[in-house]
């Protein structure tokens, strides 16, 4: 806005084409706080319009061009000064040149690729966001839109299950199993947990989901672990030959994806926590990496899809078999 009191300023308004339709989901501000954001895909096109109302009818505005940008970036909170552009759109709206009334431009940028998930972390944040900006020789005016990005997967190739054992040698022998390794962020975790031997009074025991947040590189790498859930497994002694079922939900939890060295700027990752404590408060644990990831609307419908047709062919083929069966039966 206009720092002047003289002269002409005008406000800026930013409103997606489909605003009335479009979803919008909510997200954590760097204040810790939730706001509802439009949402966003990888490949989807943003458009929409850029209103320029004047403040002073009658009175001209000069600039020297309108523009707008979509805009990715990554702001490392301990290196505020610098931010981290992995993607930059403009599209000129007005060239130099002088406005006498309000005016409406649209813009459209077309299948933009975004590659990252929005994320606001303890000492990063990736945003997405598109800005209008007039520019004038002593002072620009410009508005900021903030929108929310999500990265969906498809279901793994590969999601082996997990085996570990704990132990401590002539005291405790444990082994954990845990039915896949990769989740996504609505699924259940299914394990069991098998006592071989337990020479120590055990009273309590839990599993831990932490979120691991990495940020930096070489010397500057800063680590931030947050314990998301506790699940508490049993409270008192377990007996050898013991195994315990474990079921835990992620839908109840706020979670992201899995990020891996995000633009080499940060990571985030998940890990299973299993905690043991004795009756003297020592605490024993095992750490498990755990993949997270997104589930789309889309593709559950394409998976739903692909799982009718394979449940026709599996049912062509079994009543071909049975058909073939019969007809033998009959020939004899």
């Amino acid at each position: 806005m206009s720092f002047f009191s003289f002269g002409q300023s005008a406000e800026i308004d930013i409103v997606l084409n489909d605003a009335e339709t479009k979803k919008k989901v909510e997200h954590k501000t760097e204040d810790g706080k939730k706001d509802k954001y439009f949402l966003f895909y990888d490949g989807e096109t943003v458009s929409g319009k850029v209103n320029v109302t004047l403040k002073n009818p009658g009175k001209r505005l000069e600039h020297q061009g309108i523009k707008i940008e979509f805009i990715g970036q990554i702001e490392l909170y301990y290196d505020r000064g610098n931010h981290h552009e992995f993607v930059s759109l403009v599209k000129d709206l007005a060239r130099p040149g002088e406005l006498t009334q309000s005016q409406t431009f649209d813009f459209e940028f077309t299948h933009v690729e975004k590659p990252y998930e929005s994320y606001t972390g303890q000492n990063v944040k990736l945003r997405y966001f598109l800005r209008a900006t007039i520019s004038r020789r002593l002072n620009d005016i410009s508005k900021e839109m903030d929108i929310v990005v999500h990265t969906l997967s498809t279901y793994p190739e590969l999601n082996s299950s997990i085996k570990m054992e704990v132990g401590i040698e002539d005291c405790l022998h444990i082994e954990f199993e845990y039915n896949k390794s990769k989740y996504h962020l609505k699924d259940v975790i299914v394990g069991k947990i098998y006592f071989l031997l337990v020479r120590i009074k055990i009273k309590h025991m839990e599993i831990d989901i932490i979120k691991r947040e990495t940020t930096g590189t070489g010397p500057n790498v800063y680590h931030e672990n947050d314990t998301i859930a506790k699940y508490e497994i049993m409270d008192g002694a377990p007996v050898r030959g013991e195994s315990i079922p474990i079921r835990l939900f992620l839908a109840g939890y706020e979670m992201t994806p899995t990020m891996r060295d995000i633009n080499k700027k940060f990571s985030v990752r998940y890990y299973l926590n299993l905690v043991l404590i004795d009756e003297e408060e020592r605490r024993y644990f095992k750490q498990q990496e755990i993949t997270l990831w997104r589930k789309g609307d889309i593709v559950r419908k394409s998976m739903s899809h692909q799982a009718a047709i394979a449940s026709q062919r599996f049912e062509g083929s079994s009543n071909n078999e049975k058909a073939v069966a019969q007809n033998k039966e009959d020939s004899n």
